[in-house]
C-alpha cells in the first residue's frame, strides 16, 4: 500500500538506532571496567527480561484486563469478523476474549501469529455498527500479522539495559581517577535510558498506523476505521477518571490512548461536518484534500505517548481512501 514502506524504513531505523545505541553504551562501559565478562552479563540480563515478558506477557494482560474467553455460542458475530479477517491476513483465527471494562477499546496480545488474542471491552459493544468494528478488529489482526507483540517486547528491553548501565556505573566506580569516568558514562546511559523510552513510544506510533493500514489493506474501509477511531475517543472521554485509571496501565495495547481521549476532542471537531457523530466517505473525502490544524499541546502530548495525535491518523486515513 502506498506510503507503507516508509512507516517500515522509519521503524527499522528507529530500531537500528535503539540496538546501536546500546550496543555502543556497553563496550564504552566495558572498556572503563576494564573487562569482558561486563559485556555477557548485561548481554544475558538483556534477554531474560525479554524472556520473562515473552512467558508471562500474555497472562499479566489477562488477569490485569480481567479476559473473559468468549466461545462461538457466547459470541458468534465477534468469531464470523476475526475468522474473516485472520483468513484475509493468512494467519490462524486468534483467541475471542472480552474484558469487562466499560472503556470502549480492543486490543490483541500474545507470544506469536499461532498464539494470537483479540479482545474487545464491554464498553465497545453497541457503540460501532458492524463495519466500525470489523475495521477496528482488522487493526488488531495487523497487530498479529506483524508480530507487533514480539516487536514491541524487544525494543522495550533495551532501554532496561540502559537503565541497569546507568545504575551500575554510577555506583560502582572504576577505581581511583576512574571514578568520575564512571559517573559521567552513567549520566551519559541515563540519558540513553530516557532517550530510549521516547523512540520505544516512536516506534509503537509507527506500529499503530501501520495496523492502520494493514486493517485497510484486509479490505476494511478507511472511513470506516476513522469513524470507529472518532466514537472510541468520544466514548473514552465520557467514561468516569476512575476507570479509565484502572486500565491506563494497558493502554499501550489499545487502538486509542484512553488517557488523551479528552484532550483530541477539540482537534477532531474539524472532522465531523455535519455533526452526526459518524465520519462518512464524503467527510473523509473532504479532509483528504483539506490541511489539517494540530494544536501545540497536541504535539506535545504526541511526543510521550504510545499512539499518535488522533487528527493525524485520520488524516493519513483519509489519503487511503
Amino acid at each position: 500500500m502506498k506510503g507503507t514502506w516508509k512507516l517500515k524504513l522509519r521503524l527499522w531505523f528507529s530500531m537500528l538506532v535503539m540496538f546501536g545505541l546500546v550496543y555502543v553504551l556497553i563496550m564504552l562501559a566495558g572498556n572503563f571496567l576494564g573487562f569482558g565478562g561486563f559485556y555477557g552479563f548485561y548481554a544475558i540480563s538483556g534477554l531474560f527480561v525479554l524472556f520473562l515478558q515473552y512467558i508471562f506477557g500474555p497472562k499479566i494482560v489477562e488477569s490485569s484486563m480481567g479476559v473473559h474467553q468468549l466461545s462461538e455460542a457466547e459470541a458468534p458475530e465477534l468469531h464470523q469478523i476475526v475468522e474473516e479477517l485472520a483468513l484475509a491476513a493468512n494467519i490462524p483465527k486468534p483467541k475471542v476474549g472480552i474484558s469487562n471494562t466499560m472503556v470502549p477499546n480492543a486490543f490483541a496480545y500474545g507470544r506469536s501469529k499461532r498464539s494470537g488474542h483479540v479482545c474487545v471491552t464491554r464498553g465497545i459493544l453497541g457503540l460501532l455498527d458492524h463495519d466500525e468494528l470489523k475495521a477496528v478488529l482488522g487493526h488488531e489482526i495487523s497487530h498479529i500479522k506483524h508480530n507487533d507483540m514480539a516487536i514491541t517486547t524487544i525494543v522495550s528491553a533495551i532501554p532496561l539495559v540502559c537503565y541497569y548501565l546507568s545504575f551500575s556505573l554510577m555506583f560502582s566506580g572504576g577505581g581511583g581517577d576512574n571514578d568520575n569516568g564512571g559517573a559521567i558514562l552513567g549520566i551519559i546511559a541515563l540519558f540513553a535510558y530516557f532517550l530510549g523510552q521516547l523512540i520505544v513510544l516512536f516506534i509503537s506510533r509507527i506500529r499503530e498506523y501501520y495496523a492502520d493500514a494493514g486493517s485497510v489493506e484486509l479490505g476494511c474501509q478507511p472511513e470506516k476505521l476513522a469513524s470507529a477511531l472518532y466514537k472510541l475517543v468520544y466514548g473514552a472521554a465520557r467514561v468516569p477518571n476512575q476507570e479509565i485509571k484502572d486500565v491506563e496501565g494497558t493502554k499501550a495495547f489499545f487502538v486509542t490512548d484512553i488517557s488523551n481521549a479528552k484532550n483530541e476532542i477539540n482537534d477532531l471537531s474539524q472532522l465531523d461536518f455535519n455533526k452526526d457523530g459518524v465520519i462518512s466517505k464524503e467527510e473523509l473525502d473532504l479532509l483528504k484534500n483539506n490541511q489539517i490544524k494540530v494544536s501545540g499541546s497536541s504535539k506535545i502530548m504526541e511526543l510521550l505517548s504510545t499512539h499518535p495525535d488522533m487528527l493525524k491518523r485520520i488524516k493519513r486515513l483519509a489519503d487511503m481512501n
